[in-house]
């Protein structure tokens, strides 16, 4: 195997395990992200274990969806933390609420979430 493969592989290994990183800081799990950017829950996976390179294409997508920038994303420039904040009792009753409902209906309101989120955000 040549050089440049071996770095490759060792390149893409490490982005996806920052992209775990972030997508754990962020209260993500795989499936939630893999929804987000269009890909299956098992492309997640292949990403964040260095099995499969990530286009170019998806990583503004990606930086995006996990709120910080391509630059940081590869690791090209400082990375922005968010902090990790506990729930309020009044967003854990909501959490315990949301865990309680019907996966369509959980999918149904993080929808709605997203959508007022997206629309806050181009507002701004």
């Amino acid at each position: 195997m040549n050089a440049l493969k071996v770095e490759s592989r060792r390149y893409f290994a490490a982005l996806g395990t920052h992209i775990g990183l972030l997508r754990k800081e962020r209260g993500m799990t795989q499936s939630e992200l893999a929804r987000a950017l269009g890909v299956s829950q098992q492309a997640v996976f292949a990403y964040e274990s260095g099995e499969r390179r990530i286009s170019v294409l998806l990583l503004s997508k990606l930086a995006a969806v996990l709120h910080t920038s391509v630059e940081s994303l590869i690791g090209m420039a400082p990375l922005k933390r968010v902090p990790n904040r506990r729930l309020s009792p009044r967003a854990a009753r909501h959490a315990q609420r949301l865990q309680a409902l019907s996966k369509t209906q959980q999918r149904f309101v993080v929808r709605i979430i997203d959508v007022l989120e997206t629309s806050n955000t181009t507002k701004h």
